[in-house]
């Protein structure tokens, strides 16, 4: 009864604040929820005429179908080989970035910095393509023209997958760099002064208090967006792989990850093949996550998501 009037008390107390999220807590429910539903897609032989309860049951089949496939197990590399390769140079480069802007003593240059690296952030894939394709274009390229002015040959790089790798990392870090870096720069702000000052009268150098405070103090933050972005190791950013590449057969081989996979396989109509790898992606995810969060845990309890 006690435990009762507490909820009640603590409903009729933060009524306002529950009022204010119960916009986005629908939304959650509506566009995240609702939708697993159809995750049985996967395990049906969905007819449009019969519809999902209709459509005859057919267990793991899609699964066998997809799997049967020698190509799926390259997307599957590719994708996961993309998101560690990108996780790993983000981190780093982020963490670079973030340390280096906390050097900067000057107000004005702090927010031209931040300004400056957070910009692309809000730039569309669809305009960076274009971007991209400015600069790689074959017969007006920017990068072309420079290569022919020091009397070098023009390079077809859409046709070219071996540059891609590169081309996709840097496009990423590009755009992503931003956000990131000033996760880490406000975690650093965070840290109590005095530790520094310390240090400093102990005669630490720059790079010393860089070791020995500054790194350390963000390896919480660390721990968790890798444990959370370890949760889409077998997703991919499909703006980035669908637009910046503009679709090009020659560098499938490349550029395709199961998200780009996905969307073809959909656009051809083959929904229930496409739902199978949509589920294995979420169970994939998922058991990544948790696993990632338990080797975190036994490592460093304290960095553990939960």
């Amino acid at each position: 009864m006690n435990n009762k009037l507490t909820r009640q008390r603590h409903i009729r107390e933060n009524f306002p604040l529950l009022l204010i999220a119960f916009p986005g807590i629908l939304c959650v429910f509506l566009f995240s929820y609702v939708p697993m539903f159809g995750v049985i897609i996967a395990f049906k032989d969905f007819k449009y005429p019969l519809g999902i309860f209709g459509s005859q049951w057919v267990g793991i089949d899609n699964f066998k179908f997809l799997f049967s496939s020698d190509y799926i197990y390259g997307v599957i590399g590719r994708t996961v080989g993309y998101h560690m390769l990108f996780e790993i140079f983000s981190i780093v480069c982020s963490v670079l970035v973030a340390v280096l802007l906390y050097e900067v003593n000057s107000k004005l240059l702090i927010k031209t910095y931040q300004t400056a690296i957070l910009l692309p952030s809000f730039i569309s894939f669809v305009l960076i393509s274009y971007i991209v394709f400015t600069l790689l274009s074959h017969e007006y390229g920017i990068l072309n023209n420079v290569i022919e002015g020091f009397g070098g040959e023009a390079v077809k790089w859409y046709n070219e997958p071996k540059y891609w790798p590169a081309i996709l990392l840097i496009t990423n870090l590009w755009k992503g760099l931003g956000y990131s870096s000033l996760l880490y720069y406000a975690t650093i702000i965070g840290i109590d002064t005095s530790l520094f000052e310390a240090a400093e009268i102990d005669g630490a150098n720059k790079m010393q208090l860089i070791r020995h405070i500054t790194i350390p103090s963000l390896v919480p933050i660390v721990c968790l967006m890798l444990i959370m972005s370890m949760g889409n190791v077998m997703s991919g950013n499909f703006d980035l792989f669908y637009q910046v590449p503009r679709q090009s057969a020659a560098l499938y081989g490349t550029t395709d990850i199961i998200n780009t996979y996905v969307y073809r396989m959909l656009s051809s109509g083959n929904i229930t093949t496409s739902s199978a790898v949509g589920f294995f992606q979420s169970f994939v995810g998922t058991i990544m996550l948790l696993l990632t969060n338990t080797i975190v845990r036994k490592i460093s309890p304290e960095n553990s998501m939960f």
